[in-house]
C-alpha cells in the first residue's frame, strides 16, 4: 500500500516508460515518492491508436486513479513534451492532481516552426509516415483529423489553479521554442513557476539527474 506521495509520468509522442531515457527519470523520482509510469495509447505495448495529446488524457485520469486506489494522497504529474501538453490538459480539464510539472510542453498545436516539427506532422499526417512511426518506433497514430480540436495547453493552464504548476523548457530546445513556455506560464493562474534551463534540449533525452532530482524537490517542497 503506497503512501504520501505519488508521482504520476507521462511520456513524449513517440516514447515508451520502458525506454532507457525514461527509466533513468522514473529512478531520480522514486527518490521522492512512488512513481507510477505507463505507456499512452497506441505507444510500446498499450493498445490503440495514440490521438497525439487529445485522449490522452483519459491514460493520465486512469493512472491517477490508480495511484489514489494503491493510496497515495498527493499526487503531482510530469510529463514530457506531448506528455506536458497532456499533463497540463488532464489538470485542467479533470482536475484530481496536487501539482502538474510540464517539461519541454508545447503551448499551441499546429506548430510547425522548427525542422522536428514539420518531422512529426508529416509523420501524423502522412499514411506513409504513420507506417514508419509504427515500424521504427511502435507508435500507432490514429488517422483523421481532431473534431472537435482539443482545448490548446495554454488555455487548459488557466484551469490548472490552484494546483500548482512547473513549466520547464530549454533554450536549446529543437522542438518548440521558448515563446510556448512563456505562453503556458501567461496562460496559468498562480501558483506557477517558469524554469528557463540554459543549455538544456528536448524533454527525456536531454533531462539529466539534476535537473530531474531539482523537480523532484520542488514537488516535495509543494508537499511539505
Amino acid at each position: 500500500m503506497g503512501t504520501g506521495v505519488g508521482i504520476v509520468v507521462a511520456h513524449g509522442f513517440t516514447g515508451s516508460w520502458r525506454d532507457r531515457a525514461a527509466r533513468r527519470i522514473v529512478h531520480v523520482l522514486s527518490g521522492y515518492g512512488g512513481v507510477i509510469a505507463f505507456d499512452f495509447r497506441g505507444h510500446g505495448r498499450s493498445g490503440g491508436e495514440t490521438t497525439v495529446g487529445d485522449l490522452e488524457i483519459l491514460d493520465v485520469q486512469a493512472a491517477v486513479r490508480h495511484a489514489r486506489v494503491v493510496g497515495y494522497s498527493r499526487i503531482a504529474v510530469v510529463g514530457f513534451s506531448m506528455g506536458a501538453a497532456v499533463a497540463v490538459r488532464h489538470a485542467g480539464l479533470r482536475g484530481g492532481v496536487d501539482a502538474v510539472v510540464a517539461v519541454s510542453g508545447p503551448a499551441r498545436w499546429y506548430y510547425r516552426g522548427t525542422k522536428p516539427m514539420r518531422q512529426v506532422h508529416w509523420a501524423i499526417e502522412q499514411p506513409f509516415g504513420r507506417w514508419a512511426a509504427r515500424v521504427a518506433k511502435r507508435t500507432r497514430i490514429a488517422r483523421g483529423k481532431w473534431d472537435p480540436i482539443p482545448m490548446p495547453p495554454h488555455e487548459a493552464a488557466g484551469l490548472v489553479s490552484p494546483a500548482p504548476l512547473l513549466i520547464v523548457h530549454g533554450d536549446a530546445d529543437a522542438f518548440f521554442p521558448l515563446d510556448h513556455a512563456r505562453q503556458l506560464y501567461d496562460g496559468a493562474n498562480e501558483p506557477k513557476e517558469l524554469w528557463i534551463e540554459p543549455g538544456f534540449g528536448h524533454a527525456e533525452a536531454a533531462a539529466t539527474p539534476e535537473l530531474v532530482r531539482r523537480i523532484g524537490k520542488w514537488i516535495s517542497s509543494n508537499f511539505s
